[in-house]
């Protein structure tokens, strides 16, 4: 797969909220997820596409109602995909909330081998 060809296959696959199938079909086996811990502000990074499911599911499972959540038009730089993210959900512990992110995904033969995410 091209760059252009998992693009378009993760912009698809987000905005039918499929992440977990995304992960599965995308991503390389030694991937990489960095993001900011909400409560410290230190960047955490995630290895291994079977933890990065783990963290997904985690995520999931702390999302009492999704009201909506679109992935915007993927940008395409040689082999970096980026995408903005918008999820509106009523978390357990926190309430409804609206999260934007920028995603950034480096890919290397045919895989997303990282992804990070800028809140």
């Amino acid at each position: 797969m091209t760059t252009h060809d998992i693009a378009h296959s993760l912009h698809e696959l987000c905005n039918q909220g499929h992440f977990d199938a995304a992960q599965k079909e995308l991503f390389a086996a030694d991937a990489t997820s960095t993001e900011m811990d909400m409560i410290t502000g230190n960047l955490v990074t995630t290895t291994g596409v079977e933890a990065i499911e783990s963290k997904g599911k985690q995520f999931q499972s702390m999302i009492d109602e999704m009201h909506s959540g679109h992935a915007g038009e993927p940008k395409v730089f040689g082999n970096h995909i980026f995408m903005d993210l918008h999820i509106d959900a009523t978390m357990k512990e926190r309430g409804r909330v609206q999260m934007d992110e920028m995603c950034h995904y480096e890919v290397k033969d045919g895989k997303i081998i990282s992804e990070q995410f800028y809140f």
